[in-house]
């Protein structure tokens, strides 16, 4: 008895492959797939775009913000800076170090001289203000 199977160019196999190349909004250099996230919680009111990072582990001074009209930037970097003492031997090591990246676009574009950025426990918060939509103004013609 012979199995005939259905041949279909496109599987799951394909659908995975193709995920690695679209769906990477951030990496860390080097480390497994699921080392490669930071939660990113952005919140809007009227007047502002409120975003929460989770990004642990790193100094304050190691994180970068950009702010690009309405496309927000986020990067990161941590660092190996554990030293082995003499007699001393690593039995497991599972920190992860390197950088990491994130960036999003929002709806309307911010108003970079107000936007503040506080980082503590872990948690980067931004408060983005809105910049004010301008109105169409009517020439009159003389």
């Amino acid at each position: 008895m012979v199995n005939v199977t259905r041949f279909t160019p496109f599987d799951d196999s394909f659908d995975e492959l193709l995920r690695g190349f679209f769906v990477r909004p951030m990496a860390f250099e080097g480390a497994p797939q699921s080392a490669q996230s930071f939660r990113v919680d952005v919140r809007e009111d009227e007047n502002n775009y409120t975003v929460h990072a989770e990004i642990p582990g790193v100094k304050r001074e190691n994180i970068h913000v950009t702010i690009d009209a309405d496309q927000i930037a986020i990067s990161a970097e941590t660092r190996n800076e554990s030293e082995v003492k003499e007699g001393e031997r690593v039995l497991r090591a599972e920190r992860h170090y390197g950088k990491v990246y994130r960036a999003f676009t929002l709806g309307q574009a911010v108003d970079e001289d107000k936007a503040v950025a506080k980082y503590a426990d872990g948690v980067l918060e931004l408060i983005l203000p809105k910049k004010a939509v301008a109105t169409a103004k009517r020439l009159s013609i003389n």
